[in-house]
């Protein structure tokens, strides 16, 4: 069951023509005048479909993110955290031509040194967060993924972006260095020498170079509408869904716990992961599925 807490999120009702059918949740109606919320959270919801959107929508800075952006966030997170319903998480923009463009500037010129390094600690725990999801997630990048917003991308599990699409880590430019995870995981996902070149430089470079790099797991041409890259998001998220949702949250946890140790450890990792799975009714279903020659059902239990 969705737990919605606090969270003042939207959880919006729209049509789809994947996974046909959708519920959504409004805790609260916004009053005559006063502002929507920045991020939503549309649940696709059909038979074994659970794939969960995070739709960032503050058009008038280009998604930039400002506090309440950010306290947003963190609620919709903690309400996807513990859905065991939700197998696959898509992070996107409802905003053409963007996905994020980094920390909101003119809020942090209004800071004190002290305030600014509290924002940035926030938004370092917030990627953490995002990280930390134990569903699949995916960045489905259809525009501009700058600073924060690429360090938004690089905590999510898989990428995607349009060809046309332009990312960079461009603290430098503007007198910073990457604080929320950029120094970090961009080096471990496209190597030491090429990380340092792009920050170094602040250089922006489209979706094409980014795959190339191996920053990315698929780029596709944008289409007419603006969202190729959510389009194949989607299909990901779909190819995800019908696996065994254990296995896959057990699989990404001995990844990326295996990742920050020695190889010795991530094999002890591994086991682990493995040995919580067996007694899984998920495992006794995929063994009974492939011996009859059927499609396995997964519950997730």
């Amino acid at each position: 069951m969705l737990r919605l807490g606090q969270a003042t999120a939207v959880l919006r009702l729209l049509s789809t023509d994947s996974c046909l059918g959708t519920v959504g949740i409004s805790p609260r109606r916004p009053a005559s005048g006063e502002k929507k919320n920045e991020i939503l959270l549309h649940v696709h919801r059909k038979t074994d479909c659970g794939i969960a959107e995070i739709q960032m929508n503050r058009p008038h800075v280009r998604n930039a993110l400002g506090k309440v952006f950010v306290d947003e966030l963190y609620e919709i997170l903690d309400v996807l955290h513990f859905d065991e319903s939700i197998r696959a998480v898509i992070v996107k923009s409802k905003v053409k031509g963007v996905f994020c463009a980094g920390a909101d500037l003119k809020e942090r010129a209004r800071m004190s040194d002290a305030e600014a390094d509290h924002y940035v600690q926030r938004l370092r725990s917030l990627m953490d967060n995002i990280a930390a999801l134990p569903m699949p997630t995916i960045a489905a990048i259809d525009g501009y993924a700058l600073g924060g917003g690429l360090e938004m991308a690089l905590a999510c599990d898989l990428r995607v972006a349009a060809s046309s699409a332009k990312m960079g880590l461009i603290e430098t430019t503007r007198g910073l260095l990457p604080g929320a995870g950029g120094t970090q995981r961009l080096s471990r996902y496209i190597g030491l020498g090429l990380a340092k070149e792009l920050i170094f430089t602040g250089r922006q470079i489209d979706g094409q170079e980014a795959f190339s790099m191996g920053l990315l797991n698929h780029t596709v041409p944008q289409n007419e509408k603006g969202d190729a890259a959510y389009q194949k998001a989607l299909a990901l998220a779909e190819e995800i869904v019908p696996q065994a949702p254990i296995a896959v949250r057990l699989g990404k946890l001995a990844i990326n716990k295996g990742i920050e140790v020695d190889i010795a450890s991530g094999m002890a990792i591994e086991r682990m992961c493995y040995a919580q799975n067996l007694p899984t009714r998920d495992r006794q279903e995929g063994m009974a599925a492939f011996s009859e020659k059927r499609l396995p059902k997964f519950t997730g239990k």
